[in-house]
């Protein structure tokens, strides 16, 4: 068999006797962006990509770099802006829950199951459009493309606080849909591009939390927005929308300048840092004492995306992720109403969604670094759907509003830890990035349909109680648990084949090169449990 141009990492050979990659002295390393702006783009990236998979070079070629001292200066430079960007997204989806129970409905004179159409339309577009933007980030640079996206939702959202009847509100959010579709599933795709597998969940997890973040601080800022009703003639719940949108443009300005497009060309790495990085991402997804270790291929390709499409996993998949965000969206979109239904006032009702989102974003923190320290994903998501489908119980089985809070809280504090480790344990499972791209985009396009159907479990006809709003979020949830089950004894049983053949020899039959296009099919790639 042709031997693989990269070598079995050990880590007792000499850092220095076999690497072909010799230190770089710092003082002459490229770290700016005006140094890398002589180079073009593409060439850069080749160039990289050719000094970390060159003959020889293994783990420990690199073993004198501080690994952990290069995630931190990834972390300190992407996570925040990406949280900041995930943040303003999910508070400009979600802030017509805090309009409505300041006098959205009423004012536009729009009937319950209006409203409820304006939330259903968004999913439809922002489905559609996801696959289609993932291809395009894959493409283009992710510093232009998601900050231009951010602009456009930002533009919508400002023009949804003038809107003057039923219609206006529709087409806005048809719109809000099409502009935002590309965020998420960008930014999950794009972790991907800098993380290994066992390192992305917690990285994931400080982007997401700025969801539930979003939750909390939507409550504030609408209490104190809907204080400005009268100002300029224009009602309070108006002025949530166009402040909310006034800011999103604003930061999405300064995205242009902040957020690093790739590791090759990441300025704030030195030369030798990011071959470390990029070597790193090529090799992952394989058992470290297999013979043969082949890099993930990352082109292009039309057949990698056909691949997404038919994949099996990623339709299962699926149905954990409507297990997770149908209940997502349900109280996302609804929290404040149904707060407001045990008797609250509707200040109240929005200063008690803030604990709730909180607790949720401080324990979708804390899961994702045990399930990356332990390298688990499944055993995290099933527990967590399960305290989920407790919540929910809670909620159907009484009427006394101190128990449907804590029903609430329960399933909201169990929910947002569940949906980072659910994308990321997709993303792990998805070999070759253009096949990530596309499959990530699948699993959050499809599995955000059921956000269109929450938007409508929680009918005005069902209050104060919505017993069939929460019946409905708990059979999503159950059909969850059943598509994670299906997915774990798969992957088991996948592994050990694998395994076996890798014993048996059956890797001899393949070029690295055509290991590599097999991406996650191939024998030497084991799935993520």
């Amino acid at each position: 068999m042709e031997k693989s141009t990269v070598l079995k990492s050990d880590s007792n050979d000499s850092p220095r006797s076999q690497s072909p990659i010799q230190p770089i002295d710092p003082q002459t390393a490229p770290r700016s962006h005006s140094h890398a702006a002589k180079h073009n783009k593409a060439e850069e990236i080749a160039r990289i990509d050719a000094l970390a998979l060159a003959p020889g070079v293994t783990r420990a070629s690199f073993a004198h770099l501080d690994e952990k001292a290069i995630l931190r200066k990834m972390d300190l430079r992407l996570i925040p802006m990406l949280a900041l960007l995930y943040l303003l997204s999910f508070l400009d989806r979600g802030n017509i829950g805090n309009a409505k129970i300041e006098g959205l409905v009423e004012d536009l004179g729009m009937t319950g199951p209006q409203y409820n159409w304006t939330l259903t339309v968004f999913f439809f577009t922002y489905a559609a459009f996801e696959v289609p933007s993932n291809l395009l980030l894959k493409k283009l640079r992710p510093s232009v493309w998601l900050p231009s996206i951010m602009v456009a939702w930002g533009i919508v959202m400002t023009l949804m606080g003038i809107v003057q009847n039923f219609e206006g509100l529709l087409i806005a959010r048809i719109f809000l849909g099409v502009t935002e579709a590309g965020l998420f599933p960008g930014v999950a795709y794009y972790i991907t591009m800098w993380y290994c597998r066992h390192e992305a969940q917690l990285r994931q997890a400080l982007f997401f939390s700025a969801a539930s973040i979003a939750g909390a601080f939507s409550g504030l800022l609408a209490f104190g927005i809907s204080k400005m009703d009268g100002v300029g003639n224009l009602e309070g719940w108006r002025w949530i929308f166009i402040l909310e949108g006034i800011l999103t443009v604003v930061v999405a300005i300064i995205a242009y300048f902040t957020l690093f497009d790739f590791p090759e060309t990441a300025s704030f790495l030195t030369e030798e840092e990011r071959a470390f990085v990029v070597w790193r991402l090529k090799y992952q997804g394989q058992n470290k004492d297999d013979e043969v270790q082949v890099a993930q291929d990352d082109s292009f390709q039309w057949r990698f995306v056909k691949d997404a499409f038919l994949d099996w996993q990623i339709w299962v998949n699926i149905w954990v992720y409507w297990g997770i965000v149908a209940p997502l969206y349900g109280i996302s979109l609804f929290l404040p109403t149904i707060i407001r239904g045990l008797g609250y006032t509707s200040s109240t009702a929005q200063l008690l969604t803030v604990p709730i989102y909180i607790t949720a974003s401080v324990l979708a923190v804390a899961v994702a670094y045990v399930s990356d320290k332990y390298g688990k994903r499944s055993p995290f998501i099933l527990v967590c759907l399960g305290i989920m489908a407790v919540g929910f119980i809670m909620c159907i089985s009484t009427s006394t509003p101190g128990v449907i809070y804590a029903g609430v809280f329960i399933a909201a504090c169990a929910l947002y830890p569940a949906f980072p480790g659910n994308i990321t344990w997709l993303s792990n499972n998805l070999a070759g990035s253009t096949k990530r791209a596309t499959g990530q985009a699948i699993q959050i396009a499809m599995g955000n349909l059921a956000g269109a159907m929450a938007s409508n479990f929680y009918r005005s006809k069902d209050a104060p109680h919505y017993v069939l709003g929460h019946a409905l979020e708990l059979t999503f949830i159950v059909a969850g648990i059943f598509a994670g089950l299906i997915l774990v004894l798969n992957y088991r049983r996948i592994n050990k084949k694998r395994e076996r053949q890798m014993a048996e020899g059956a890797h001899n039959g393949y070029t690295p090169e055509e290991m590599s296009a097999l991406g996650d099919r191939a024998i030497t790639f084991r799935y993520f449990l």
